[in-house]
């Protein structure tokens, strides 16, 4: 799978629909997921990162708005497009207060729905490029080496950091005092459609707060954020 290829994933229900929207989005060099129901867009969304959904409101058993709603209660940015029949100015807004980032009725014109689709996408990336952190970083008497993947630890001993968790660790340290969503990691260090589990984040800031932390159980710089993601803090 191409990592450059931003992914979208496709929920409408009405399959000639569905069918013409994946082949276009397709010819514009979007990776397509697609689902045909609420409840698999909702897993679909726990299993894969995607740069943007394209939701439609009327779905059988959860309606998009609920699906909308669902995914935010969980801290998950990802931009939202709703497709709807209804075109009132009381479901537009009942949508956007939802969490949906843009709202299309239909029928509309494919050109203006791939426009909307490219400045979504465009707009979600330069939110999440972060200004890079230099080859080496400090903080307490630790030293990351990220080029080298090689640290000096809170004993001064040098370790040998792993690809990932070079990877990680850049990404924590890029967003200091911020919390990191584990969407975002799964993005950023595991790269796309390719999930562990968040076990396996936890193991990772395990390691971290062993490497670096003068007191592992009273972390002073790595942080688990409950239900939300991972924070570096100095």
């Amino acid at each position: 799978m191409t990592e450059n290829k931003p992914s979208i994933l496709l929920v409408e229900d009405e399959e000639n629909l569905h069918e013409a929207l994946k082949l276009n989005l397709e010819l514009e060099g979007y990776e397509i997921t697609s689902a045909m129901d609420g409840a698999a867009a909702l897993k679909a969304v726990e299993n894969e990162y995607f740069d943007l959904i394209i939701l439609d409101v009327m779905l059988p058993e959860m309606d998009g708005i609920t699906v909308t709603e669902t995914i935010r209660i969980r801290n998950n940015e990802v931009p939202i497009l709703i497709l709807s029949a209804k075109n009132s100015s009381a479901d537009r807004v009942l949508g956007l207060k939802k969490g949906a980032d843009d709202y299309l009725t239909k029928p509309f014109n494919l050109e203006e729905l791939l426009l909307r689709v490219h400045k979504l996408i465009n707009k979600n990336k330069k939110l999440q490029d972060r200004s890079s952190v230099d080859d080496t970083y400090h903080f307490g008497n630790c030293v990351l080496d990220f080029k080298a993947q090689e640290a000096t630890d809170i004993n001064g001993q040098k370790i040998q950091l792993s690809k990932k968790e070079a990877m990680l660790l850049k990404l924590l340290i890029e967003n200091k005092n911020e919390v990191v969503t584990r969407e975002k990691i799964l993005q950023s260090v595991w790269g796309y459609n390719v999930y562990p589990t968040t076990r396996t984040i936890d193991n990772f800031i395990l390691n971290f707060r062993k490497y670096f932390e003068e007191d592992s159980r009273n972390p002073k710089y790595f942080h688990s954020v409950r239900g939300v993601g991972y924070k570096y803090t100095e």
